[in-house]
């Protein structure tokens, strides 16, 4: 089922986000509605936050960047087999080079970045059956991690900008909180109820 995406400047997109246990009420279902509506958005990543639950629980699918040319016949194949459910996540190490990327979300339609992060990372989290798992990813996946994670912090990666790109996009970000983006998905707007 898709669910809108909640949109800048809603409160729970700056929440931490709770751990939880297997008994949380139809997880399973849960995060079938989040990779519905990831997908129904062109999305990468969707985080719970995202649509209005602060849990720590995110969503991945990397496919959608696995046919671009500036990659690597490898990376292509690794992108496109990557999708995964991280519960209860827990950066445990950042590592190498950071590097810059131009960053878009589904909360904040029609504004995209360029943000700087480490290429690897090492993540200890549970999976959507609740196996308990220490991996570490690097390049693209590392960095879709790291912008999901960062929901569940409740960061948005307008806050890793400088001051004068801050400056530069106020009035699109405004526009969002008064419900003026329109994205082609269903969103919950901050000063605008429904859409």
């Amino acid at each position: 089922m898709i669910i809108p995406i909640y949109g800048y400047g809603e409160p729970v997109l700056r929440k931490v986000g709770e751990e939880i246990s297997s008994e949380y009420p139809n997880l399973k279902e849960v995060i079938a509605n989040m990779y519905d509506t990831m997908y129904n958005a062109y999305g990468v990543g969707l985080a719970a936050p995202q649509v209005g639950l602060a849990i720590r629980l995110f969503v991945i699918d990397t496919e959608p960047f696995s046919d671009s040319d500036d990659l690597s016949p490898e990376e292509q194949e690794l992108l496109k087999g990557f999708k995964k459910t991280f519960i209860n996540a827990k950066i445990l190490k950042e590592e190498g080079e950071e590097w810059g990327f131009n960053e878009g979300c589904l909360s904040i339609p029609d504004v995209r970045e360029d943000v700087y992060r480490n290429e690897r990372i090492t993540i200890e989290y549970f999976d959507e059956d609740f196996n308990k798992k220490t991996e570490v990813f690097d390049g693209l996946i590392a960095r879709v991690i790291q912008h999901e994670y960062d929901h569940i912090e409740g960061i948005l990666f307008t806050d890793k900008i400088s001051m004068l790109k801050k400056t530069l996009i106020k009035k699109k970000l405004q526009n969002i909180m008064e419900g003026k983006a329109r994205p082609d998905y269903k969103m919950k707007f901050a000063n605008k109820k429904g859409r």
